[in-house]
């Protein structure tokens, strides 16, 4: 779309932060409901310059927060990850504005001077990283770091919090929210399964129960938040040289986060493989090694996921107890999580 198009609104846009008008744009619609109405504007100049314009109307993007992600970008940069910078007016803000009828907060990057793993991958968003990878690794490596500094530059959570919420529209963490679809989808089963259904519900209610008791004391940082295959950045050699995308930042405690970037794409092999490698970086404590456990217990077993196999069983009886006996083991299972948890 050539620049002599553009409407007034987003002239408006455009002065905020620059001098001069770009010379063309290209206008992205992100949006994702009623509620988070998001758009792009990759804009160029004459002489080569390209940035990103960012608006959004939703109840987790505002400014505050937005300095908490340049803040954050400019720690993973200075631990030598490039991270598009984040740019502020010329009135050094970050300003709402009227815009197609939202009140948005409005941002801009530089152009990302890498390209995303999903771009090598064909640009199919539903194509898995391969387990054996060193993308993933070097990221978590990179994540391990981060946790090591233990900022606390940030009191908002990140967007995989527990027993908190991330956004004011969040009625429980989404761990929560998860299991309470499970219980709900799981007690209009037949009625011979229903011991099994309240004996998960009960174990699964007592291992979040223990778990909250220590988790108010484990080690936090404040992490990006979204290590998926859009935001993860290679150079022309396919090496992992950093991450975009802050918009989940936040605070959160390091396992969690470590647990919650793994635990659903890859299986627990990896996981395994993951606590030993970033150990070499990171040193777990006691009373991490001591929540492991119980963390996976509260992830891993009434997770999407396994309400989705459980709702493809369908009325198959032999199904259903195959899903039931599932969950049942990943309760129950014995891993030696402190095994993994150091160097030694």
């Amino acid at each position: 779309m050539n620049i002599d198009l553009v409407n007034k609104e987003l002239i408006s846009i455009f002065q905020l932060f620059f001098d001069e008008l770009p010379y063309q744009y290209e206008i992205i619609n992100t949006s994702r409901g009623d509620a988070d109405f998001r758009e792009v504007v990759i804009a160029e100049w004459s002489l080569g310059e390209k940035y990103v314009i960012k608006l959004s109307d939703n109840d987790f993007t505002f400014p505050e927060k937005i300095k908490i992600w340049q803040r954050c970008a400019n720690e993973y940069q200075k631990l030598g990850y490039y991270c598009p910078v984040i740019l502020s007016s010329k009135q050094g803000n970050f300003p709402r504005i009227t815009y197609k009828g939202h009140d948005c907060v409005v941002y801009t990057e530089e152009f990302c001077k890498y390209t995303a793993v999903e771009e090598r991958l064909g640009g199919d968003s539903k194509k898995r990283i391969p387990l054996d990878t060193s993308w993933m690794d070097a990221a978590l490596i990179m994540t391990a770091k981060v946790a090591a500094k233990q900022f606390d530059f940030c009191n908002y959570p990140s967007a995989y919090c527990l027993f908190e919420t991330f956004c004011a529209s969040d009625e429980t963490d989404e761990v929560l929210e998860n299991a309470l679809e499970w219980k709900k989808y799981a007690d209009n089963l037949p009625e011979k399964f229903q011991t099994q259904i309240q004996r998960i519900w009960q174990r699964w209610m007592s291992n979040r129960n223990a778990l909250e008791q220590i988790y108010c004391k484990l080690p936090t940082s404040v992490f990006q938040a979204d290590l998926n295959s859009t935001n993860l950045l290679l150079d022309d050699n396919g090496e992992f040289v950093g991450v975009l995308d802050f918009n989940l930042c936040g605070r959160d405690v390091f396992l969690n986060y470590l647990f919650r970037e793994i635990h659903w794409q890859y299986n627990e092999e990896y996981l395994l493989k993951t606590l030993k490698n970033v150990s070499r970086v990171y040193c777990f404590s006691d009373l991490e090694k001591q929540a492991a456990p119980l963390l996976y217990r509260c992830l891993k077993p009434l997770w999407y996921t396994e309400t989705q196999t459980l709702k493809k069983a369908g009325t198959d009886e032999n199904a259903i107890q195959d899903c039931l006996d599932r969950t049942e083991k990943l309760q129950t299972k014995e891993i030696d999580f402190a095994a993994y948890m150091s160097t030694d």
